[in-house]
């Protein structure tokens, strides 16, 4: 690890004194007055879940054998879901704000603090796994992890792309900044030009620690002097990452929002199409042929379009926001009726993060049913990393990652908003 990792782990393990509350060593059971069963669909009264070892031994009705010589945890008056899946988040980045040079401004201590809150306010949110797929400042995602893993930091469980793959003035770089600039190297990690150039820096963020690649496979509405409908990377340069990727069991998610940059990704062979605002029949039709991923932040525009407006943010962008937005969400709704495989993200980064379950409303607005967006939040999410065996439900061998919510989220998704408990890898986590 380099001196500056270091120096960012050291940062973080200073917020050590905000730390989940762990609960029995041994044996702990989980009262559930109603449990979201989301493989099947089935919703489960009274109750008990038995963790051991921070996984899920059994599911199986109360009683109070089931809780002898354990450690009870009374979640009754509540409804229990699995741990909330955000599959597209930046909590180690700086907040999007009106000024195109932020990062630049910052440092690799104050990121580390930075990403420590977003953590926090993301796992206190009951968001326990993210997908975290891009900071500017490379391999502050890794740290961040790696902090989290080693309990110096409460936070949810994060994979990570490390850095973006991005063509040089792209949409995964820094822009907008006074002529003359000179943007450091840290921040440059993964800019490419061509497939071997491509394969180079993956092979590099993948040797630093990272768990997927990210390509911005098209501009992007927050990257001034980029359009989301053009273009930036060939399906020759796509397929570069993606077999490179492969090659250590890897997968890449395409940052794509014009129709023409999905196809190249999907043909290409990327797990996941990130936004997806401008995506055509065709390119619903090839998502579905293919298997591809669909994360769509579909609430984030409305954001953008408020907040930025109101505190500056380059007009430029908020035209692109406009021009984006609906055409995302009709989208969404198309690719939700044709079948093809979609998960829950939400772009928290760009808006406050803990504020991610707000998205469950739009999901269920533009064709989902409610347990339909808890599952892309759940199993789902799971499906897209590969980790449907470990994670995603609440079932016998899976981590104990819980929520226990006011109301019953299938006649009203907004309840998932209305947090009293999370439990994480059997750890109760404080949300006060």
């Amino acid at each position: 690890m380099s001196l500056k990792l270091c120096g960012l782990c050291c940062a973080v393990a200073a917020l050590a004194s905000l730390p989940a509350q762990a609960t029995d060593a041994g044996r702990t059971v989980v009262h559930v007055g109603h449990l979201l069963d989301v493989d099947s669909g089935a919703m489960l009264a009274d109750q008990a879940v038995t963790v051991e070892h921070g996984h899920v031994a059994s599911v199986k009705p109360w009683s109070s054998a089931v809780a002898a010589n354990a450690t009870v945890v009374d979640w009754t008056a509540y409804t229990v879901v699995p741990g909330l899946m955000d599959m597209h988040t930046h909590i180690a980045d700086e907040p999007e704000s009106a000024d195109p040079g932020a990062a630049l401004k910052s440092t690799p201590a104050r990121d580390a603090f930075i990403g420590a809150r977003n953590a926090r306010d993301t796992l206190r949110a009951g968001f326990t796994t993210v997908r975290d797929v891009g900071v500017y400042r490379g391999f502050a995602d890794i740290a961040l992890r790696d902090a989290i893993h080693a309990g110096y930091v409460p936070g949810p469980r994060m994979f990570v792309a490390g850095a973006y793959i991005t063509i040089p003035g792209g949409g995964g770089e820094i822009t907008g900044l006074p002529a003359g600039t000179v943007v450091p190297e840290e921040f440059r990690r993964g800019v490419s030009k061509g497939p071997d150039d491509v394969r180079k820096h993956v092979d590099s963020i993948l040797d630093h620690g990272a768990d997927l690649i990210k390509v911005i496979a098209t501009g992007a509405v927050l990257t001034d002097g980029t359009e989301p409908g053009q273009s930036e990377y060939t399906e020759e340069e796509i397929h570069a990452a993606v077999t490179e990727a492969a090659k250590r069991g890897k997968f890449v998610a395409a940052h794509a929002h014009g129709a023409e940059g999905i196809k190249r990704a999907v043909r290409a062979g990327v797990r996941s199409i990130e936004h997806g605002s401008l995506i055509d029949d065709e390119g619903i039709a090839l998502m579905k042929q293919h298997g591809t991923w669909l994360v769509a932040d579909i609430y984030n525009g409305d954001y953008i379009d408020s907040v930025g407006r109101s505190e500056g943010w380059s007009a430029e962008k908020i035209r692109k926001n406009v021009e984006t937005t609906e055409a995302q969400r009709e989208g969404f709704r198309k690719a939700v009726k044709a079948g093809v495989h979609i998960a829950f993200g939400t772009d928290a980064g760009v808006y406050p993060h803990g504020d991610n379950a707000r998205q469950f409303a739009y999901m269920v607005r533009y064709g989902m049913t409610p347990l339909q967006a808890i599952r892309a939040a759940t199993i789902d999410s799971a499906r897209l990393l590969g980790k449907e065996k470990e994670l995603g439900s609440i079932a016998p061998a899976k981590a104990a990652d819980m929520v226990a919510v006011a109301c019953d989220p299938l006649k009203d998704v907004e309840c998932l908003r209305q947090v009293r408990g999370v439990m994480k890898a059997g750890e109760t986590i404080s949300i006060d």
